[in-house]
């Protein structure tokens, strides 16, 4: 299985990134042996649709959870369509939520917590 958490730096120890499609980084996570790879969110620039394209990312990367503070209504609808299972409200560092997650004390968000453009500066 592969968790993403959405992060502020490139290591466990940072903090969740409240932003989904705006987020710096995207930390990808074997839950079981907590190997993880970082990856620079390439669609944080981006003009607009960020949402939408970091979805088909964490898509091509094969995560089946995404943990991170907000999703907005496009990218919820992505996500799912992926069959990525959603969870919004996330904060802490990154350890720190994939325990919660192991833990089962975080479940599943069943809508967007956000309208559109919210992660916009």
């Amino acid at each position: 299985m592969k968790i993403c958490v959405t992060s502020q730096a490139d290591s466990l120890d940072s903090e969740v990134d409240p932003r989904f499609g705006r987020c710096q980084y995207f930390i990808v996570i074997d839950p079981e042996n907590m190997e993880f790879k970082a990856f620079e969110n390439p669609n944080i620039g981006g003009m607009g649709g960020v949402g939408i394209q970091s979805a088909q990312f964490l898509s091509e990367k094969d995560v089946e959870v995404l943990l991170t503070g907000n999703v907005g209504p496009n990218a919820f609808r992505t996500l799912e369509a992926a069959g990525i299972k959603v969870i919004t409200g996330v904060s802490g560092n990154i350890k720190e939520a994939i325990e919660k997650y192991k833990e089962g004390k975080l479940k599943a968000t069943k809508s967007p917590n956000v309208t559109s453009k919210f992660g916009m500066k």
